[in-house]
């Protein structure tokens, strides 16, 4: 019997040294904090020179695809709509 490996897909805001935000998607949160944070190989060149990163916010989703459409849709809101976002977790 093949069982069928699901990973979960994370949508994530980090807040960078210079007080940006950056939005990105994962399977693997965990990795791909370290590798933004110049831990571990990878990482996106945005980051890169503005470490430390620290992540502000996280939100799951089922598939790639649907991580991919909500990434979008937070790329394109505002910086104030964005910490609303990370603000209403919070609390």
């Amino acid at each position: 019997m093949n069982a069928k490996v699901t990973k979960k897909w994370s949508v994530y805001l980090l807040s960078c040294a210079d007080e940006t935000l950056y939005c990105g998607i994962t399977n693997d949160l965990g990795k791909r904090l370290r590798q933004h944070n110049g831990e571990i190989q990878g990482g996106a060149k945005y980051t890169a020179s503005r470490r430390p990163c620290q992540l502000v916010y996280q939100e799951a989703v089922a598939t790639r695809s649907c991580a991919s459409q909500r990434e979008y849709q937070i790329k394109k809101m505002s910086r104030l709509a964005k910490q609303r976002l990370i603000d209403t977790t919070i609390s």
